[in-house]
């Protein structure tokens, strides 16, 4: 392969790497509750996908690929973690756990999308406000001060956008299951 095809390749596999980030670390963590070394083994998991990058094949299913390493990296620091280990799961119950949580992990991601899409149809106003009060350390009467106007105001109206977003999210997910 030329350099200038791997280096196309390399970009193509960074952005699928980047796009499956939140789930692949979702994915870590069901499957090792509770453990603080999800996100490490997650990260492993990136290195090892990185490392097997030349047996992928695109245009096929990167996501399940990536997933499957995930999960033997996980096998692999639970036979590691296994002298320390005061609860083991049957290899059974882990295939069962995996293709479950694989399921909730798909539905997580069905509801961001439709949150996104429930963002984009509010007033930009409406977005600030929310995007203020959940994505910025400054205070409420903060921006209150800053858009001129009351700091009981601004809590109604949160309150407000909260219910009228899950009403959309939930009408987006029934949509979009009837759909499919």
């Amino acid at each position: 392969m030329n350099e200038m095809a791997r280096t196309d390749r390399d970009t193509q596999l960074v952005a699928l790497i980047t796009a499956i980030q939140m789930p692949l670390l979702v994915y870590v963590r069901s499957l090792l509750p509770g453990d603080p070394a999800a996100r490490d083994v997650a990260q492993q998991a990136n290195a090892k996908i990185w490392e097997k990058r030349d047996e992928f094949e695109l245009g096929t299913h990167f996501r399940a690929w990536a997933f499957s390493i995930a999960r033997y990296e996980v096998l692999n620091y639970r036979k590691k973690q296994a002298r320390d280990s005061k609860i083991t799961f049957s290899e059974e119950l882990q295939h069962t756990m995996s293709t479950e949580l694989a399921a909730v992990e798909d539905d997580l991601q069905e509801q961001h999308e439709a949150l996104r899409s429930c963002l984009q149809k509010l007033h930009p106003e409406q977005r600030d406000l929310l995007l203020h009060r959940y994505a910025n350390a400054g205070t409420l009467a903060d921006y209150a001060a800053q858009v001129g106007r009351s700091v009981g105001g601004l809590k109604v109206t949160l309150h407000r956008l909260r219910t009228a977003l899950q009403e959309c999210i939930e009408s987006n997910m029934i949509s979009g299951r009837i759909l499919s």
